[in-house]
């Protein structure tokens, strides 16, 4: 983690009254607020459908109003692409006006995506790839209160699906909340969008919302957030049958630091490990604003033990491993990394997305950048009406400078044209700074990278 950040983390923590030896997680995706992950593993990528806390407004007098979701993607669990919005309501599913707390599946080639109308009902989207266009094929909720065995239940929410497809291609979607007999379990046919019979009630202790499975070693865990009397961590339940016959497990994450509010999980084995990704409100504090309606996403380990409980996940300030080397040869898109500070991203003509609104000595860093045996040329994809500049900086935002772009009125700030600087010589493996340089706000837009080989 960049010093500066790490600095402010900690800084934070001791005004809030949290132990340093407790740490709190890094915000991944820092520049837009977003919650409520769920987690799809896909061709060697790691895909987190998140609420979109952009859609809730500032201010005390704020509320939860998500209705649309966010995609960000990672191969490497430390730079993250924003997708940007990939569903919204009721634009691409008329008959629902929110969209809460996503979970994804894919079967046959195709990725499902299902959704929370707030808390009055379920509904499912579809798509050919990870990034949409999701569409609903439905036209409807797929689980509602008519829906035989929801109800009865007492003052449930009708909210945050899961779906989770068993070993022998059974898909179950488990849901609900606000209250121990409110669990509730669905059997799905092979198409993904139809019921197989009526939903099937579990109890769960504690149990506020966040329903999520996974399985591992033939146990079924059944994990949640618990209620604030019992603090809203993530517990979990036992079994070996995905139906029935559930026992208490114990804790697999504690209340997230800078939280204290709600809490929701999304669990993932990628090569080999087991991770949860979750929210906490870091980035709203860092910025000064109320925080409940301003989240952010946040990724920890943790590993199950030979006795099948699970050791209780301990929350890093940068304590995820990076899976692979970021190669620097090939296109990577600019909004791709592990930190940031002062941009935003927005939908690019050019297709994808698109870093705006640099200030000057705003920056992107991208960690673990693998030179090899050196790099001679820089490259990037930019559109701007007044220009400025990229410094190319290794492992500091005021670290050795190698190179500088010079970026000049394009035309426009959808008038995209590849500019290209020499560098000194860099090799081996380095985090990689783009500090950014401009008389004028906005000074321009970035929207790919890429370095040529010596």
């Amino acid at each position: 983690m960049n010093s500066q950040i790490r600095y402010f983390v900690l800084l934070v923590l001791s005004v809030f009254g949290v132990s340093q030896s407790l740490k709190a997680d890094y915000p991944i995706a820092s520049h837009r607020y977003l919650a409520d992950p769920g987690a799809l593993v896909y061709n060697g990528r790691v895909y987190l459908y998140c609420s979109n806390d952009d859609d809730n407004p500032a201010g005390e007098k704020s509320s939860y109003q998500m209705h649309s979701i966010v995609c960000i993607s990672s191969s490497d669990l430390k730079n993250w692409t924003d997708h940007g919005i990939v569903f919204q309501v009721p634009r691409d599913a008329a008959w629902a006006p929110k969209s809460w707390a996503p979970s994804p599946a894919t079967r046959d080639g195709k990725i499902f995506l299902y959704f929370g109308n707030g808390g009055n009902g379920i509904g499912v989207a579809e798509a050919n790839n990870p990034l949409g266009p999701f569409k609903d094929p439905i036209g409807k909720a797929l689980v509602s209160s008519e829906t035989p065995g929801v109800m009865p239940a007492r003052n449930m929410w009708l909210f945050d699906p899961m779906t989770f497809i068993d070993d022998d291609g059974q898909a179950y979607m488990y849901f609900g909340g606000n209250g121990d007999n409110n669990v509730r379990v669905i059997k799905l046919n092979k198409d993904m969008v139809s019921v197989d019979g009526p939903a099937i009630p579990l109890t769960a202790q504690n149990f506020f919302e966040a329903s999520w499975m996974h399985k591992e070693n033939g146990i079924y865990y059944f994990s949640y957030s618990s209620n604030p009397r019992a603090e809203m961590r993530i517990d979990y339940m036992k079994s070996t049958s995905p139906t029935s016959g559930f026992t208490y497990g114990g804790v697999i994450s504690k209340q997230p630091p800078l939280n204290d509010n709600n809490n929701h999980q999304a669990i993932f084995k990628f090569n080999g490990v087991w991770y949860e990704a979750y929210h906490n409100r870091i980035v709203a504090k860092q910025a000064n604003i109320p925080p409940t309606y301003k989240r952010n996403i946040c990724l920890d380990s943790f590993s199950h033990n030979p006795d099948g409980t699970i050791n209780v996940m301990v929350n890093t300030v940068d304590g995820v491993k990076q899976q692979a080397y970021l190669n620097p040869f090939e296109r990577t898109e600019a909004e791709t990394f592990n930190a940031q500070s002062g941009i935003k991203t927005e939908v690019c003509k050019a297709g994808g997305m698109n870093v705006c609104q640099i200030d000057n000595g705003d920056f992107i860093n991208v960690r673990g950048v693998n030179f090899g045996k050196g790099a001679s040329s820089f490259q990037a994809s930019v559109a701007s009406t007044s220009g400025g500049s990229i410094e190319i900086r290794l492992d500091g935002q005021n670290g050795e400078l190698v190179g500088t772009l010079p970026v000049a009125n394009t035309g426009g700030e959808q008038s995209w044209k590849t500019l290209t600087c020499k560098i000194k010589a860099v090799k081996g493996v380095h985090d990689l700074f783009f500090v950014f340089k401009g008389k004028n706000v906005n000074a321009f837009n970035f929207d790919w990278w890429q370095f040529a080989a010596k």
